[in-house]
């Protein structure tokens, strides 16, 4: 009787082990299976960043505080720039920073280098209504006068053609 016990317990083992394999292999087959069937979808091309804005965009005047910036296309990716910056020191007198020139757009943004001041530029981003200007060198760097800065976010107070001026 014990013979015939240890057969049945054996066949029990081996189909305890074949349906366990079974199973191994079953899973195993089904993950790749499935990540066979789910290929990484291709990277989507990224939008260009570059937006174009047209002449009756950039044209105008732009204030942030007391500074303003003067805009007006000239064409063949060429504006004219005037900057008339005014820092008040705390007893209420006016520093003041002027520089007038072109400046290069590319996009939506234009690269001005103030004439006669090498180690100044002053990038100009230009967005619905507004103007984001940063300014790369000291103010003495473009010629401004102390703590004048051109950066800053320049809100559009009127479009068209502007009146360029002399500085005061």
């Amino acid at each position: 009787m014990t013979s015939s016990l240890t057969k049945v317990n054996n066949c029990f083992e081996v189909k305890l082990m074949k349906r366990t394999v079974l199973i191994i292999l079953l899973v195993a087959t089904g993950s790749l299976s499935t990540f066979a069937q789910d290929p990484k979808a291709p990277t989507p091309r990224k939008p260009s960043n570059k937006q174009i804005v047209t002449a009756a965009q950039a044209n105008g005047v732009y204030r942030y505080y007391q500074s303003e910036f003067r805009i007006l296309a000239l064409g063949h990716n060429k504006l004219k720039v005037q900057f008339d910056g005014i820092y008040m020191t705390l007893a209420k007198s006016p520093n003041m920073g002027y520089a007038m020139g072109e400046a290069i757009i590319d996009g939506n943004v234009a690269t001005f280098k103030p004439p006669d001041f090498a180690q100044c530029t002053i990038n100009l981003v230009f967005l619905p209504g507004k103007l984001k200007v940063t300014q790369e060198g000291s103010d003495a760097d473009c010629g401004f006068g102390h703590n004048v800065n051109a950066s800053g976010t320049y809100r559009k107070v009127r479009s068209g053609k502007p009146k360029f001026e002399s500085p005061v």
